[in-house]
């Protein structure tokens, strides 16, 4: 499993900050700073379920895995599993999907999570929940 996590500084934003939202949920093993179409970007790559144990945490602590897990089938592609949260919730230390691209005003944190079984991924990260308690807990998927 790979995740790859784009999210544009804005100029009126801190760089420092935007770091932060994206630390807040997102453990990097690489990042660097990309321009695109004159905007400049972070982007920051991770391997294994470990890079992305902050959002598996904030879902379960936060008691969101219905409304998590249905926007995370939506963003099966194939391989991967595309989602986007909200960057000033993250820097707040919430978990808040976006779903909208205006949602988010400074835009969203995007990521893109490619793995052999996007199921199981999403099994792990958020399971069904039966009235409020998780109906079982899958093992983090394979590290790659």
């Amino acid at each position: 499993m790979k995740a790859e996590v784009w999210v544009e500084v804005r100029p009126t934003e801190d760089e420092d900050k935007v770091r932060r939202a994206l630390s807040n949920v997102f453990i990097y093993d690489e990042i660097r700073i990309e321009g695109s179409e004159g905007k400049k970007y972070i982007v920051a790559l991770g391997n294994g379920f470990k890079s992305l144990i902050k959002v598996h945490n904030l879902i379960k602590e936060q008691g969101i895995e219905d409304s998590a897990r249905s926007i995370l089938m939506r963003g099966i592609d194939g391989n991967r599993v595309v989602f986007h949260l909200h960057k000033q919730a993250a820097y707040a230390g919430v978990l808040t999907f976006v779903t909208e691209e205006n949602e988010s005003p400074l835009g969203p944190i995007t990521f893109i999570v490619e793995t052999n079984d996007p199921r199981r991924f999403i099994d792990w990260l958020a399971p069904k929940t039966s009235r409020g308690r998780r109906l079982y807990e899958v093992q983090p998927p394979d590290d790659p």
